[in-house]
């Protein structure tokens, strides 16, 4: 992030605001990226947290579409164990396993969404 003081935005207000649903809250992604009208998107999570099921199945829905969604295990942005793509299906692949495989996976994607 750009603005190391943007503070992370709490939900909270928002809880109950939809009677029939109350537990809908917005989610956030870490990561947005778009080129030539082409998405790639990503959710950043530390070793051993869970995903909510809400998030979850947004992100799956989302990479239902043209998006492309990523699910980046590692703990600040530099330290990177995993990253996974969620398919159309909604299944997960595990795609590389390093903040560099990371880089060459976000440099293909740029090289791609450039011919569209």
């Amino acid at each position: 992030m750009r603005n190391q003081f943007a503070p992370h935005v709490d939900f909270t207000e928002f809880q109950g605001l939809i009677k029939s649903n109350p537990k809908f809250l917005p989610s956030n992604l870490d990561m947005v990226m778009e080129r030539n009208g082409k998405f790639l998107v990503a959710e950043w999570k530390r070793e051993r947290e869970t995903m909510p099921f809400g998030q979850e199945l947004l992100l799956k829905r989302l990479a239902a579409t043209d998006f492309i969604v990523l699910v980046i295990v590692g703990d600040n942005g530099t330290n990177v164990s995993s990253f996974l793509k969620v398919k159309e299906s909604g299944d997960w692949i595990v795609l590389g396993r390093s903040i560099e495989e990371l880089k060459d996976y976000i440099k293909g994607w740029y090289e791609w969404a450039s011919k569209s």
